[in-house]
């Protein structure tokens, strides 16, 4: 199935930073992206010291086990936004506040394989979700965080998201621990 962007209407303004993430992947091929994200996460991080989950980049700055847990569990509230939307929920849904949701994750308790597992889970879940819905499922607009979103909108935003966190897994977190 061919993943339009979707049109303004369907999101908030921000969405557009994300979907710009994957303007590389012009062929429209959304679950092909959703597919390939965690392979590129488990390259990205093959031969890394697994020391580095406790790392961050700045004072202040999530550790790498709690940007990454953080994608896990930001992806897990985008698809349960979505199933409510796909099937027609018009129940407004509430926002989330990952800044509260980070320290109570306790991810730094954790080995970063273990991270990246559940992370890989969590998108095999929403890969099935994906796949299962067709075009009438997909232009379901409902309401999270005071704001429309289509169904359609939301895979977007969750490839988007991972997208950016592969981003900053590189440039701010692996670079940064071997500059240092």
């Amino acid at each position: 199935m061919h993943f339009a962007k979707p049109d303004a209407s369907e999101h908030s303004p921000y969405i557009n930073i994300t979907e710009q993430l994957l303007a590389t992947r012009g062929d429209g091929n959304l679950l092909a992206v959703l597919e390939e994200q965690p392979n590129q996460l488990r390259e990205l991080l093959s031969g890394v010291d697994m020391n580095l989950a406790t790392f961050a980049y700045a004072p202040g700055k999530w550790t790498l086990a709690e940007s990454l847990l953080h994608v896990a569990d930001t992806e897990r509230v985008f698809s349960y936004r979505l199933l409510r939307f796909a099937r027609a929920d018009k129940t407004p849904l509430p926002g989330f506040e990952q800044n509260d949701w980070v320290p109570e994750s306790r991810a730094d308790r954790r080995a970063l394989w273990d991270i990246v597992g559940e992370l890989e889970a969590v998108r095999a879940s929403t890969i099935a979700l994906v796949r299962s819905l067709d075009e009438a499922g997909l232009a379901q607009i409902g309401t999270s965080n005071n704001n429309p979103l289509s169904a359609l909108a939301l895979t977007w935003i969750i490839a988007g998201h991972f997208a950016h966190h592969l981003v900053l897994t590189k440039t701010l977190y692996l670079n940064a621990a071997n500059a240092g």
